[in-house]
């Protein structure tokens, strides 16, 4: 039996109650999974990382952890999931990188040694360490969003929630988080996607979540889903009318 980390069920949410954006959404997430959320512009996607969060309100569903319902613990979800944002700049607040890792932590009184501990391990994780004392805002796009994945990672969530993590990156930024999302897939964390730039990641990818104007229309291993995307406004690279094998659909080779 699959140890489900995360289990969705019928979760609806719109800005009013006339209206319903996101439409009995239902799936369960396993631990350890990397699993990408993909869909048209408006199709819903970073509105469902942000009721996952807590950061909206879900109008109606479930949203268990461990067989727990948290769907009325915004608390809860806040320390569930961890939320790298599009924009990374927006996340980071510390003058140096040693700072911005702390910060969370001072927030909710962390003591020191286990401060250190935890900046001592996620910096290594993701090859931070010999940037500590470094000015936050003088590291690159690919750097910057490695700090701001951190930042997440030092506050201990069960998922790690990241919604278009390639926006605004070169080539090598883009590799450099292609890279994290790999170690941490490795280390055992379980990861969701959301992002439109299928061809960066879907190679790395174990499962395909689409949303079409709200509703989940797939749900299962990416290479079954793959064909599927084109004719739901999703870019995927193609070869002689045929969408490239998944082994391709990476940017790790190029």
């Amino acid at each position: 039996m699959q140890n489900h980390i995360l289990e969705v069920n019928n979760l609806c949410f719109g800005f009013t109650k006339d209206k319903q954006i996101l439409n009995n959404i239902s799936f369960n997430i396993n631990e350890g999974e990397l699993c990408l959320i993909a869909g048209a512009n408006g199709s819903g996607k970073s509105l469902l990382l942000k009721c996952l969060k807590g950061l909206l309100k879900p109008t109606e569903g479930s949203i268990k952890s461990g067989g727990i319902d948290v769907s009325k613990k915004s608390k809860t979800r806040r320390s569930l999931f961890g939320l790298v944002f599009q924009d990374a700049d927006s996340q980071i607040v510390g003058q140096t990188v040693e700072k911005d890792l702390r910060f969370g932590m001072e927030n909710i009184k962390i003591d020191e040694e286990e401060q250190i501990r935890r900046i001592d391990d996620i910096s290594k994780l993701l090859k931070l360490d010999d940037k500590l004392k470094m000015h936050s805002r003088t590291l690159s796009g690919g750097e910057k969003r490695r700090l701001a994945i951190a930042g997440i990672l030092v506050m201990k969530p069960k998922i790690i929630l990241m919604d278009e993590p390639f926006a605004n990156l070169d080539y090598p930024g883009v590799v450099q988080v292609i890279k994290t999302l790999l170690l941490l897939k490795s280390s055992g964390h379980t990861i969701i996607i959301v992002s439109h730039e299928i061809e960066k990641c879907a190679a790395h990818s174990d499962r395909l979540l689409l949303l079409e104007n709200g509703f989940l229309i797939a749900d299962g291993p990416i290479e079954y889903n793959l064909s599927s995307l084109l004719d739901h406004g999703v870019f995927v690279p193609t070869s002689k009318g045929s969408v490239l094998p998944l082994k391709d659909l990476t940017w790790l080779k190029h």
